[in-house]
C-alpha cells in the first residue's frame, strides 16, 4: 500500500503511558464519555461540564464570551477560569482530568478583536519561506495563551485542487510539496518543537492538522463533496502536510467533513484507524469537525456510534442537545455497540494529549504567565511579522514598462470598494466566521491599504486622495485600484467558475475610465484564489496580486513604493503556488497535468526590473453560458454574489444583513443550522406593521431566459409558525415597480409541517404595474430583476428559508404552485 511508515515524533514514554493507565482504571463510562463530548461554549456551562465530566469545548467562528465581541483577554480568561474550576471540582469522587479549550485561529486568533491577522495561506504559499511560517506559528501561540486557551484547530493542511472550493484561500499550494514543506513548520511554531524544551510549554498551544483528508480534492471543488482520487494520489497529494505535521509531533488531527468514494472521513475506519493511526504511526487524538459525524449514513448527530468505532475520539457537537448524544454514548459503550476497548483508546489518546501538553500540573488559565495579557493581542512584534508577511506575498502579473515601484513623491489617487476596507482586506475567519458584518471598530491597531499607501506619500512629500468611485479633484500622476473579492469562508465561498464578477462589472469599468483619461493605473487585486479577470488585467498598466493580506495592510506599500529617495524599499518577491487560468472555466488546473496550459503559470511572479511581455491583449470574451445555466442559484448556504439579504420594517428602516442577524421595527432575520453550519435564515415578523425581507442586487439582471423556457423560483422553506395576516411573494425590479404573487394558503398549509421544497412557475407573476401608472409587459420586466425573491406581510409569521434558485423548464406541467 502507498502510505510511508513515519518516524514518530515522540518515543514512548512508559512513565506517561503507566499515568494513562492509573487514571483510566479510575473512570466511570460515564467520565470516559465525558471526554469525548465537545460541545461548544454557547451551549455549556460551569455546571455542566462538572455533571457531565466534559473534556474539551471549543468556540465557533464568532462565538465569544457573554456574546460580546469586543471581550477583553480577561473576559475570555475568566471563563476559562470557570472550565477549569468545573472540570478540576471532583466533590462527586471522579477522577480529576483538566479541560481544554479549542478555538480555530487559522491566520491568527479571529475571533478576538484587535488580535494580529496573517495574510491567509494562499497567500503564505507565495512566500516560499517555511521559516517565516514558523515565526507565524509562534505568535499565534502566544496570542491565544493570552486568552487562556490550549488547543489551535489549526493549520489547514489541504491541496486544493480545484480553486472553485471556498476554502482554497486555506490552502498554501496546489502542489503537495510545498503543503508538506509548511505543516511541520506550523505544527512546531504552534507547539515548540518536540526536541527543545518548549514542547508544548505554557508559550505553545496543541495544534490540529486538519481536514483529514481529502478536502481539497472534492469532485468540482464543493466544499464537504466526494474525493474520488485513488489512493496512491490520496497519499502522495492529500497525505503530504499531515506526513510532516505527525513529524513535528502534531498532536491533534481533525476529521474532514467530506468523503472518499461516497464514504464520509468521520466514518472511515480505514483511514481514520488504520492509515492515520496505524500505518502513519499518529498517537495523538482525532477529533470530529462542526456536527460532521451526523454526516455518516445512518447516523445522526446524537446518535452516532460508527464515528466512534471508526476511530473519532472526539464528537464535536455544537448542538444544544449535545446531552442526548452523551447518553446515547454511554448507553452504546455499556451494551457493546460501541467496543470497549475502542472507547478506552479514544479516552488514552486524549489523556495523552493532555498529559504531554502539561495540563495535569498547570494551574487554572488566570495564573499562567501569558493569561490575560492584552499587551500581547496585537502586539507591535507580532504585527512586525505580519506586515512581513505581506510583503513577501505580493505577486505581480504585470508591470507595464515598469510602472512599479512607484515614486510616493507623485499625486497619487487610490481608488475601489478594498482601499480603505479591512473586512475584505481580512478575508473570513476574521471576527465572524464568513469575516461578513464588520467595520474599522473590529480591527483596533490595524492599517488597511489605503492607510499604508497615505503614509508612505504623505511621508515622502507627496499628495494622496481618496475616492472609492474614483472621482477626483486634480488629475493624478497614478491611480491605484484597490479591489477584488469579498470576505467569505467555508462553503458560503463556493462558486461555479472563475470568472470575476462581484460588483457587475463595476471594477473594470474604473479602470478602463483611467485607462481613457491617460492615467497610469495599479491594480492591487484583493482574492481567495486565482480568477479570471483578463479584462481588468488588460485595463491595468501594473497588476499586483496582494490575496487577503490581513490587518497588516501597510506591508503592501512597503513593496510598491519606493523610498522617498528613490531607492528600493522592499522587493517584489512573491510567486504564484497556485496555476492562474486561462479561462473562466478552466478548472481543475493544476500543475503537472497533461494538459496545463494555464495563463499564469505555477511559479510564476514578476520581480522588479524583469522584462514584461504580456501586453493589453489578453482574449475578453468568454462563454456566457455559465450566466445562464439551466438553475441560476440565488442562496445556496448564503446569497450567491452579487446578491444580499435586505430586510425593510414598518418605518422604511433598510438593512443589509452583513453578520447572523439583523433587526429592523417589524422583522428580523438570523443565520440558523439546516443542514450545515449557517446554511439558512429565519425570518420572523413582529405583527407590529409591513416587514420583508429580499434577496437584492444592486445591479439588474436580465432573467428573461428562466420566464421564456418556462422556468420556476424554486425555494426550500420551513414555516414555524404561521401567518395572521396574508403573506406576499415579490420580485422587484426598483422601487415601488413590483410584481406581486399572494402565497398565504401555501405558507399556511405549511405551518409545522417541516422542511419543504416550494416551486412557483414564473408565468403565474402578473404584470408590474407601479404608483406611478407604469405597467412593464413580462419579457421587460424579466430584463429588470434586482430582487428575484421577497416575502413581504403585515402580520406575524416565522418563516425559514433556505436554497433559493430559479430554474428552466422546472414549471412545464404545473398549473399553479407545487409543495414538494
Amino acid at each position: 500500500m502507498p502510505w510511508p511508515r513515519l518516524t514518530p515524533a515522540l518515543a514512548v514514554d512508559a512513565t506517561l503511558e503507566a499515568k494513562i493507565d492509573k487514571i483510566l482504571a479510575q473512570m466511570s463510562v460515564e467520565e470516559r464519555v465525558g471526554q469525548m463530548i465537545q460541545p461548544e461554549i454557547k451551549q455549556v456551562t460551569a455546571q455542566d461540564i462538572k455533571d457531565y465530566h466534559l473534556g474539551s469545548v471549543l468556540n465557533g467562528g464568532g462565538s465569544v464570551p457573554n456574546n460580546d465581541r469586543y471581550a477583553k483577554a480577561s473576559d475570555w480568561v475568566a471563563l476559562a477560569d470557570s472550565f477549569f474550576d468545573a472540570a478540576a471540582d471532583c466533590s462527586d469522587g471522579k477522577v480529576y482530568v483538566p479541560i481544554m479549550w479549542g478555538t480555530d485561529a487559522v491566520h491568527g486568533v479571529g475571533n478576538v478583536v484587535g488580535a494580529t491577522l496573517f495574510p491567509h495561506n494562499i497567500a503564505l504559499g507565495a512566500t516560499h519561506n517555511p521559516e517565516l511560517i514558523r515565526d507565524i506559528g509562534e505568535v499565534t501561540a502566544r496570542e491565544i495563551a493570552a486568552i487562556g486557551i490550549d488547543w489551535d484547530f489549526s493549520p489547514t493542511v489541504a491541496v486544493a485542487r480545484d480553486d472553485r472550493w471556498g476554502r482554497t484561500y486555506e490552502s498554501y499550494s496546489e502542489d503537495p510539496e510545498i503543503v508538506r514543506a509548511y505543516a511541520g513548520q506550523m505544527v512546531e511554531g504552534l507547539q515548540g518543537a518536540v526536541d527543545s524544551g518548549e514542547f508544548l510549554s505554557e508559550q505553545h498551544v496543541i495544534a490540529t492538522a486538519k481536514h483529514f483528508i481529502g478536502d481539497g480534492g472534492t469532485l468540482n471543488g464543493i466544499d464537504r463533496g466526494d474525493c474520488v482520487d485513488d489512493e496512491q494520489a490520496l497519499c502522495d497529494i492529500h497525505g503530504a502536510g499531515y506526513f510532516s505535521a505527525i513529524e513535528s509531533g502534531v498532536q491533534s488531527v481533525m476529521a474532514s467533513f467530506n468523503s472518499w468514494h461516497d464514504e464520509k472521513l468521520h466514518g472511515h475506519q480505514y483511514l481514520l484507524t488504520t492509515v492515520l493511526k496505524d500505518k502513519l504511526g499518529f498517537d495523538g487524538l482525532v477529533v470530529g469537525d462542526w456536527n460532521g459525524h451526523g454526516f455518516i449514513e445512518g447516523a445522526e448527530v446524537l446518535n452516532c456510534p460508527q464515528a466512534i468505532n471508526a476511530g473519532l475520539d472526539i464528537f464535536m457537537v455544537p448542538d444544544p442537545d449535545w446531552k442526548v448524544l452523551f447518553n446515547n454514548t454511554v448507553e452504546q459503550i455499556k451494551s457493546g455497540v460501541i467496543d470497549a476497548a475502542r472507547a478506552d483508546d479514544a479516552v488514552r489518546r486524549i489523556l495523552r494529549v493532555k498529559l504531554r501538553a502539561g495540563l495535569f500540573e498547570r494551574g487554572k488559565p488566570s495564573s499562567r504567565p501569558l493569561a490575560g495579557r492584552d499587551e500581547l493581542i496585537g502586539a507591535a512584534a507580532h504585527r512586525d511579522v505580519a506586515r512581513r508577511a505581506v510583503r513577501e506575498s505580493l505577486v505581480m502579473l504585470k508591470n507595464k514598462n515598469n510602472l512599479l515601484p512607484l515614486s510616493p513623491k507623485q499625486r497619487v489617487l487610490v481608488a475601489g470598494d478594498g482601499a480603505d476596507n479591512l473586512s475584505k482586506q481580512a478575508g473570513g475567519w476574521s471576527v465572524t466566521w464568513q469575516g461578513t458584518g464588520t467595520d474599522k471598530r473590529d480591527f483596533p491597531g490595524a492599517t488597511s491599504v489605503y492607510d499604508g499607501l497615505a503614509a508612505s506619500v504623505q511621508a515622502a512629500g507627496g499628495e494622496i486622495e481618496l475616492s472609492e468611485t474614483g472621482d477626483y479633484s486634480v488629475k493624478p500622476d497614478v491611480a491605484i485600484m484597490v479591489w477584488g473579492e469579498s470576505a467569505y469562508a467555508e462553503m458560503q465561498g463556493d462558486v461555479q467558475n472563475l470568472l470575476f464578477k462581484e460588483g457587475g462589472g463595476r471594477d473594470w469599468a474604473l479602470l478602463k475610465k483611467f485607462k481613457a483619461e491617460g492615467i497610469p493605473v495599479v491594480s492591487l487585486f484583493i482574492t481567495g484564489r486565482p480568477m479570471w479577470v483578463n479584462r481588468e488585467i488588460n485595463a491595468s498598466d501594473a497588476f499586483v496580486a496582494i490575496w487577503q493580506p490581513g490587518t497588516e495592510g501597510a506591508g503592501v506599500a512597503d513593496v510598491i513604493f519606493t523610498r522617498a529617495d528613490g531607492e528600493l524599499n522592499h522587493p517584489m518577491k512573491g510567486k504564484l503556488t497556485f496555476s492562474w487560468p486561462r479561462t473562466p472555466d478552466q478548472v481543475p488546473l493544476n500543475r503537472g497535468d497533461d494538459d496545463y496550459n494555464p495563463l499564469f503559470a505555477y511559479g510564476y511572479g514578476l520581480a522588479y526590473g524583469e522584462a514584461d511581455t504580456l501586453g493589453d491583449d489578453l482574449p475578453e470574451e468568454y462563454d456566457a453560458g455559465a450566466d445562464t445555466l439551466d438553475e441560476l442559484l440565488v442562496f445556496n448556504r448564503r446569497p450567491i454574489e452579487p446578491y444580499q439579504i435586505m430586510v425593510r420594517g414598518r418605518q422604511n428602516d433598510k438593512q443589509l444583513m452583513q453578520g447572523n442577524r439583523v433587526e429592523v421595527s417589524s422583522i428580523c432575520v438570523t443565520a440558523i443550522d439546516r443542514e450545515v453550519q449557517e446554511d439558512a435564515r429565519r425570518a420572523q415578523w413582529n405583527g407590529s406593521g409591513v416587514g420583508l425581507v429580499a434577496l437584492t442586487t444592486r445591479d439588474r439582471q436580465v432573467l428573461v431566459d428562466y420566464l421564456d423556457s418556462d422556468g420556476a423560483l424554486i425555494f426550500d422553506v420551513k414555516v414555524d409558525a404561521a401567518p395572521s395576516q396574508s403573506v406576499t411573494l415579490r420580485l422587484g425590479c426598483g422601487p415601488d415597480s413590483n410584481s406581486d404573487l399572494d402565497i398565504t394558503d401555501t405558507v399556511q398549509a405549511l405551518a409545522g409541517n417541516g422542511w419543504a421544497q416550494v416551486r412557483v412557475p414564473l408565468r403565474l407573476f402578473p404584470d408590474v404595474g407601479s404608483d406611478f401608472g407604469l405597467v412593464l409587459p413580462p419579457e421587460e420586466f424579466f430584463h429588470r430583476i434586482l430582487e428575484p425573491f421577497t416575502l413581504v406581510t403585515l402580520g406575524e409569521l416565522d418563516l425559514s428559508f433556505s436554497r433559493v434558485a430559479l430554474e428552466k423548464g422546472a414549471a412545464a406541467g404545473l398549473a399553479g404552485i407545487e409543495v414538494i
